[in-house]
């Protein structure tokens, strides 16, 4: 997908030049693609640059202010929003009425601007949408904000100043972010991570640095929907769930009801020995939900040996790896999740697995951070 769609689950690479590092990252890249695409949106050559970047940040304030007035307009039209389920629970009726008119600028743009210049103002709108929006981010996944804590009682009432001020923000430091310049141009590339080698080259990266998501049933569709039903890419909540049982570890939705169905994949066996009794503990730990976890802990480590192996196709050889990742806890079963992937990449040939502590995690007391480190002969 193009435009602002957030890629949770597509591989970013960056290509350093002839012989020299590839990266290759599973991150939310829609910024950086747009900025990058400020240079190649008008087919022209390098030299070319800075003068295509003056134009689509001139085109950005341009679009800022209409916004702006867009924001302050009292007119009586009524502002489209997002079929999301209880979406009033996200923004009261006066802000969603904002966001609306905001959003239509931005739309009534995609004929004037160039794509560029577009995909940064819905970038900018969607730090906006979710700055006033009533949620919070200081626990380990979204949660929202209790009405003695809402947003609306710290800043002023009026919706209009409100929007106003996180759409300078927000604006503001997309335009800045656009006049800079970048040295080597990234290339961008969606596609499974457990079939790397249908998009990637074969032994083509010299440096693996990521961190995937975490069996912990934090379902990343169910942070990113605001986004995605405001820009257009999902319309009803079968969708998200569809989409979040195709990527790994996820459980919205539909996906959870998958999950009861699903079966572990003849020929594929994770690496090591201990799983077996965690998950046989974990369905013992809770009679109404514990099979269920027990399933989604397997699935997830399965779907990981077939990225494991992809994995070690496309690296080098002498290519490092090195993952992110956190140990997990399901009533009182702990995975060792840093030592599991350890065991996946020794099984498809990785050496000289290292197992580093970074921090604790603000969670439960037992969970951490690690960096799973190895390499490819």
């Amino acid at each position: 997908m193009s435009g602002g769609y957030p890629q949770a689950q597509g591989y970013s690479t960056r290509s350093a030049g002839p012989g020299l590092q590839h990266w290759f990252v599973p991150k939310r890249v829609c910024l950086r693609k747009q900025q990058t695409s400020i240079h190649s949106s008008f087919g022209l050559e390098r030299r070319s640059v800075r003068p295509t970047r003056r134009r689509t940040c001139s085109r950005l304030e341009i679009g800022s202010e209409d916004v702006l007035a867009a924001i302050a307009s009292a007119n009586g039209r009524k502002s489209w929003v997002p079929p999301l389920f209880q979406i009033e629970k996200w923004w009261s009726a006066p802000i969603l009425e904002k966001l609306g008119k905001a959003r239509a600028v931005i739309e009534e743009r995609n004929n004037d601007f160039s794509e560029a210049a577009t995909n940064l103002l819905k970038v900018a709108f969607c730090r906006m949408m979710i700055e006033t929006a009533n949620v919070s981010f200081g626990h380990q996944s979204m949660s929202f904000k209790q009405p003695d804590d809402q947003l609306l009682l710290d800043i002023p009432t009026d919706a209009s100043e409100v929007i106003a001020s996180a759409w300078r923000e927000a604006s503001t430091g997309i335009i800045k972010a656009a006049e800079t310049q970048i040295p080597i141009q990234p290339r961008f590339v969606l596609c499974d991570a457990r079939n790397l080698t249908r998009e990637l080259e074969p032994e083509s990266f010299d440096c693996v640095i990521t961190s995937p998501p975490y069996p912990n049933r934090m379902s990343y569709i169910r942070e990113l929907r605001p986004y995605m039903y405001w820009l257009g890419y999902l319309h009803e909540s079968r969708q998200a769930g569809e989409l979040d049982w195709e990527a790994i570890g996820g459980t919205w939705g539909c996906a959870t009801s998958n999950l009861s169905k699903w079966k572990r994949p003849e020929g594929v066996h994770v690496p090591f020995a201990e799983l077996g009794r965690t998950l046989k503990a974990i369905a013992n730990a809770n009679e109404l939900s514990g099979p269920i976890l027990s399933t989604y802990v397997e699935k997830y480590f399965c779907d990981m040996v077939g990225h494991a192996r992809e994995l070690f196709k496309v690296v080098r050889p002498q290519g490092m790896v090195h993952y992110v990742v956190g140990n997990s806890k399901f009533y009182d079963v702990m995975l060792p999740v840093e030592r599991i992937f350890a065991s996946l990449f020794e099984s498809v040939g990785f050496v000289d697995i290292n197992i580093e502590t970074i921090r604790k995690r603000t969670s439960k007391k037992e969970l951490f951070e690690y960096i799973v480190s190895c390499k490819k002969r």
